[in-house]
């Protein structure tokens, strides 16, 4: 799935019939808000970013894309408009993987898309995070517990992610609040401790390796 952040309707649509007819799917969203809803509920593979937008901009958006921890990863094609080098600059610094200067062509966008594409995605080598008889395989996005599958929310899973990812690491419930619910929630950090709560009912015995630290936070320690 790519994902293309353009106001512009005429532009955005003829983006997204492009990516289409090349065997992409794709998705369009006019600003940052919508944007960033939509990443609640799907992560794609490649997002197409417009630096000129209403509300945040294209640079505000990445800034925000690569200080979470579970959008980081995520490549970023920037759309500039000509003559603009200091946005180009600007978005490559800030970890865009490649851009694009306005007005481009359709069949140059998909030779960029597919590149970028090409050098993203993962090797061969981490596709399954373990710990003890917890398995979390992030090709299939599923998770086994004694080799039996669990099934978990996106929500639960991307915090069981985070925390496997970082092992040892504590997060507030502030920050996962941000890494895991962005800017589309409103509403009190009690919905980190619920949904801390369920994700160690459904891991069983492995909820335990989920830990409070008090005051503080939670974390996970990775287990042998």
């Amino acid at each position: 799935m790519i994902f293309c952040v353009e106001d512009d309707n005429s532009i955005r649509d003829l983006m997204i019939y492009t990516l289409n007819s090349a065997g992409f799917e794709a998705k369009g969203f006019p600003d940052g808000m919508d944007f960033f809803c939509a990443l609640e509920e799907e992560m794609p593979e490649l997002i197409m970013l417009d630096i000129m937008l209403p509300g945040e901009d294209g640079i505000t958006i990445l800034k925000r894309l690569r200080a979470n921890a579970s959008l980081a990863e995520i490549p970023v094609i920037l759309a500039t408009a000509k003559g603009t080098e200091y946005d180009k600059v600007m978005g490559l610094d800030l970890g865009a993987d490649d851009y694009l200067v306005k007005p481009f062509g359709m069949m140059e966008m998909i030779s960029r898309v597919k590149a970028v594409l090409r050098r993203s995605r993962p090797k061969e080598d981490i596709k399954i995070l373990k710990s003890g008889c917890l398995e979390l395989n992030l090709r299939e996005h599923t998770v086994f517990v004694n080799g039996d599958r669990i099934v978990l929310t996106l929500k639960e899973y991307e915090m069981l992610r985070l925390f496997m990812d970082n092992p040892g690491r504590v997060f507030t419930r502030e920050q996962l609040l941000q890494s895991i619910w962005s800017s589309c929630y409103i509403g009190e950090t009690r919905t980190v401790d619920v949904h801390i709560g369920t994700l160690r009912s459904k891991l069983g015995i492995c909820g335990g390796y989920i830990e409070t630290v008090r005051g503080v936070g939670y974390r996970m320690e990775m287990k042998p």
